[in-house]
């Protein structure tokens, strides 16, 4: 008898504040909507800071380092970071290992674009990773703009950008 093809099994893994975790939580509930499974990951501090989440979305916790005091407890955003890396890594190593003991493995991460090292457990444990970018389309168009070299960092003061909308600055001066 053939066997029933199963709903890909997603991770969605934002950055754990709350400017990450809603426009994750909202991607995610379109994945749903498709009919793909998705598990949301977020640390065991936030966690028991969430409310109620909609719908019935599973959300599995893992460890940053800070499983009391979160970010705040760590003594630089630094030694955050490099903390949430080392112990994240390898918390998230073992999340993946039991989902995949059930009837649900894991196909794919969509991670937040401040954790790149979760591409590397991805890897390591021979999943697609796919990076998620939470801010907004604004700030996107900037670092596009950054690395094709229309915009020079830093910004010096009472520079006039040379974008479309520049060229509406003086609208009661213009003669169309």
């Amino acid at each position: 008898m053939a066997q029933e093809a199963r709903p890909a099994h997603c991770l969605v893994f934002p950055y754990p504040l709350q400017g990450h975790i809603n426009p994750m939580h909202q991607f995610s509930k379109t994945l749903v909507s498709t009919g793909i499974k998705v598990t949301l990951v977020t640390t065991k501090f936030m966690f028991n800071s969430f409310q109620q989440l909609s719908g019935s979305m599973p959300v599995e916790k893992i460890s940053d380092g800070y499983d009391v005091g979160g970010k705040a407890s760590a003594e630089s955003l630094e030694v955050y970071l490099a903390r949430f890396k080392q112990v994240g890594s390898e918390s998230l190593k073992q999340l993946i290992e039991k989902l995949n003991t059930t009837g649900f493995p894991v196909d794919c991460i969509v991670y937040d674009s401040l954790m790149s090292w979760v591409l590397d457990v991805a890897k390591c444990s021979g999943l697609v990773g796919a990076l998620f970018l939470t801010q907004s389309c604004a700030v996107d168009n900037i670092y596009y703009h950054v690395k094709q070299g229309l915009l020079k960092v830093p910004v010096v003061e009472n520079t006039t950008p040379k974008t479309a909308f520049s060229y509406h600055i003086n609208l009661t001066k213009k003669t169309w």
